[in-house]
């Protein structure tokens, strides 16, 4: 396998993870309607950035913002799937400003999907990829404390709640509060290291139930 140290800083090109019965893929045109149908919703609406209501121009601008960023090498964007081919949500993994060695992750799942543990498995197989393919040191959370469906996630996937100062804005007209979760990577990539063999598993695919 690839050392951490060896592997170019850029995200590549393209990505394509599988693990834990899914598939994380890029966003196509093709998934325009299906990206209004996932992120027009309530809860979508209220625990997350995104225009509300979400219609097919937000879709649009939405998937060529997120096509900005990856070309800019700030962040990837990753429809979830089981099959490969329909999007139940999507998982993102953007650098942080502070510290290149650290990524943030965050999630959105479709109201009909949701109860399947999908945000947390997405998380799971994006972790793996972050510290054995991308070399990352650390994830970060940032979390409502109100929001209770992504605490349980923060939980259950090996995050820790740290005493960082937490962020307060308006979005949307509501007061915003977001603490920060962390979880280690750095023991992560190198259990990865010793599993390995000659060849480069710069797709891990993961083989146990996500907690």
């Amino acid at each position: 396998m690839t050392a951490p140290d060896e592997i170019a800083n850029r995200f590549p090109s393209h990505i394509r993870l599988s693990g834990l019965g899914l598939h994380l893929r890029e966003w196509t045109d093709d998934d325009l309607p299906a990206m209004v149908a996932l992120f027009d919703e309530p809860q979508v609406a209220r625990w997350t950035p995104l225009r509300s209501p979400f219609d097919a121009d937000a879709a649009r601008e939405y998937l060529s913002r997120a096509r900005a960023a990856r070309a800019a090498d700030r962040g990837v964007q990753l429809a979830v799937t089981d099959d490969g081919h329909r999007a139940q949500g999507e998982v993102l993994l953007f650098r942080t400003a502070d510290d290149d060695g650290v990524a943030e992750l965050a999630y959105a799942i479709g109201a009909r999907y949701r109860g399947r543990r999908l945000a947390a498995r997405a998380v799971e197989v994006m972790a793996g990829y972050a510290a054995t393919s991308l070399g990352m040191r650390g994830l970060v959370l940032r979390v409502d404390p109100a929001n209770g469906a992504s605490v349980a996630v923060a939980r259950a996937t090996g995050f820790h709640l740290t005493d960082a100062e937490p962020v307060t804005f308006e979005r949307k007209g509501d007061r915003i509060t977001l603490f920060t979760w962390r979880r280690d990577l750095r023991q992560e990539s190198a259990a990865a290291g010793r599993r390995c063999t000659a060849h480069d598993q710069r797709t891990p695919r993961g083989d146990a139930a996500a907690p």
